[in-house]
């Protein structure tokens, strides 16, 4: 599974000395070692730089392609989100605001409201 994530070179090293990109790719690869048919990812580009969070999504995407499987994550980098998304659900404190493709969800005014920087949703009590 190391190959697959490619890291098999740190096989030999423990978790502790690793790289925050790298025991990311360590987390996928003990998360695809159970086959999954549908992999769940929270937040999986949390904490990274900007190329490593690049990285991380190709390498999943190739991974999903390779494999067959779907990815289901929750992610706040909007950036993450529309740059490797096939279909998009947005939640505003647990309601459901906008589902469907990339293009659509990017073109909804209240997801535009609410993430993409446009306003704000709260009234002036809710602070």
């Amino acid at each position: 599974m190391l190959s697959t994530v490619g890291i098999a070179d740190l096989a030999e090293k423990k978790c502790s000395v690793l790289a925050y990109g790298d025991l990311k790719r360590v987390e996928l690869a003990m998360a695809l070692a159970h086959s999954p048919s549908l992999l769940l990812m929270d937040e999986p580009t949390a904490g990274m730089s900007p190329s490593e969070r690049t990285n991380l999504m190709r390498l999943t995407g190739q991974i999903v392609e390779d494999r067959g499987i779907s990815v289901l994550f929750t992610e706040h980098d909007m950036d993450v989100v529309f740059g490797h998304a096939s279909r998009i659900i947005v939640l505003n404190r647990g309601e459901l605001v906008a589902e469907g493709s990339p293009s659509q969800v990017r073109a909804n005014k209240m997801v535009q409201e609410i993430y993409l920087g446009a306003g704000t949703t709260y009234e002036a009590g809710d602070a």
